[in-house]
């Protein structure tokens, strides 16, 4: 039993850098405080406890952790700092060796934050300089823990981890290393969740994770009988899948999200290269003629989907000819857009044997090119939907401000502020789509 007493009136700021699955995690971690006693810090206030989840995807997401880490620090003097998440995982040594820091949790100890906080809080009396710098991690294969998460946080969907870890250990990639092996929790414990986020207003989940097709490693389920399981919960009437991996994402995984109750033609799918070559170098698990069938066949069942796609510019091996293969590749598909990353030097990744290296400025030129290619496609999709009907799940917004949301497939919507009313949040409502926005973001829309 934890003793809830040295959290009692304390306040506490958050700060999240990284994907979707950070989030959910950091959202899960202040609820779990708040029921200890511990409230969000408002603007202006000082906060007693500082919680920094950080990601390592790149060394520009490492530098803006340092810089996240060292802000709060600032902000907050006095406060017991608790550093979490991918970078904490790959550096613990360092980042608890910063000033103000206090602890810094791994992978495996993040599931047990509030216990380990219970304890070590009142330690800091201890302390010479007033700060722990503890470190709790584990070695990769001995990363075990999965910590739920099902939450919304300052949002209006709900993000339900449903799986974490990788084991596909491509060349260029970290994560694995800071997340540990691919591993889950029961079907039967998510679709509680998820009848849990109904009882609390919920009417859209995502389901993240870090390689979320692979679902099943540890209970002998799979992806599939996930899907069809919560496509059973009544009251979610929206799920989206965050991002699914080309060669988990079967022919009957697509077939049955076409005519699910709730499943939105909506996907997310990894490509990083146009290039057989270049996929080859980074020992990813499928070629382009794959990849072009899994649209393809989107397409076919569900012609007015929206797929979004993640490619990777100037990887080590991506020559001239490989990146003209990959934007060749990218142009002739029925995709909605693309989410462009350049490739960044991650210390320990074997990428780094791979001899040919492409410079800052080629790819930067190249990150610019499938940018402008992406708003081509971008624009010609949304452009499809104007002048139609659509369902959309508005979001808050400040008082006379325009609200948002998206319809199923989608489109982010933009309803005017005259029409933007508090009780049209969470709500599902039916509009017609008008033109584009003053920024190109949202369609216009006006209610039915």
């Amino acid at each position: 039993m934890i003793d809830s007493s040295a959290f009692q009136g304390k306040k506490a700021a958050y700060y999240t850098l990284g994907c979707k699955l950070n989030f959910s995690e950091t959202s899960t971690f202040a609820r779990l405080l708040q029921e200890m006693g511990v409230r969000e810090a408002a603007k202006g206030e000082t906060a007693d406890l500082c919680l920094v989840n950080t990601c390592s995807v790149t060394e520009v997401a490492d530098h803006k952790c340092r810089q996240a880490i060292h802000r709060m620090i600032r902000s907050n003097p006095g406060a017991f700092v608790v550093v979490t998440g991918c970078y904490a995982q790959l550096k613990p040594e360092h980042i608890s060796a910063m000033d103000g820091v206090d602890l810094v949790l791994g992978a495996n100890e993040k599931a047990n934050l509030i216990s380990i906080l219970s304890e070590r809080w009142s330690a800091v009396g201890n302390a010479s300089d007033g700060h722990l710098h503890e470190h709790y991690s584990v070695k990769t294969k001995d990363i075990n823990s999965f910590a739920p998460s099902c939450s919304r946080g300052n949002r209006t969907r709900y993000f339900l981890k449903v799986q974490d870890g990788c084991d596909y250990f491509c060349t260029y990639c970290t994560i694995p290393y800071a997340r540990g092996f691919s591993r889950n929790p029961t079907i039967a414990s998510l679709v509680g969740q998820a009848e849990q986020a109904v009882a609390d207003g919920g009417k859209e989940i995502v389901l993240t994770g870090v390689n979320i097709g692979d679902f099943g490693k540890t209970t002998g389920e799979t992806f599939l009988g996930l899907v069809k399981a919560l496509d059973g919960v009544e009251g979610i009437h929206r799920y989206r899948i965050s991002s699914i991996e080309p060669d988990l994402l079967t022919d009957e995984l697509i077939d049955y999200c076409a005519q699910s109750r709730s499943f939105m033609p909506h996907f997310h799918i990894p490509l990083q290269s146009g290039s057989d070559t270049v996929l080859k170098l980074m020992h990813r698990h499928y070629d382009c003629s794959l990849f072009a069938g899994k649209i393809k066949r989107i397409k076919e069942v569900m012609p007015h989907a929206f797929i979004g796609v993640d490619v990777m510019v100037g990887s080590r091996g991506e020559t001239p000819e490989c990146f003209d293969e990959t934007y060749a590749f990218l142009a002739g598909l029925d995709v909605s857009q693309l989410h462009v990353f350049p490739y960044s030097e991650r210390p320990g990744t074997s990428a780094l044997s791979i001899p040919y290296v492409v410079e800052e400025p080629e790819k930067k030129r190249r990150s610019r090119l499938l940018l402008d290619l992406s708003d081509r496609k971008f624009h010609d999709f949304y452009s499809r939907f104007v002048g139609s009907e659509a369902e959309v799940l508005f979001e808050k917004a400040k008082r006379g401000r325009a609200m948002h949301g998206f319809t199923r497939n989608y489109i982010r919507v933009e309803l005017s502020p005259n029409d933007s009313l508090p009780e049209l949040d969470n709500q599902l409502i039916k509009v017609r789509l008008g033109d584009f926005n003053h920024d190109n973001t949202s369609l216009k829309a006006t209610l039915l």
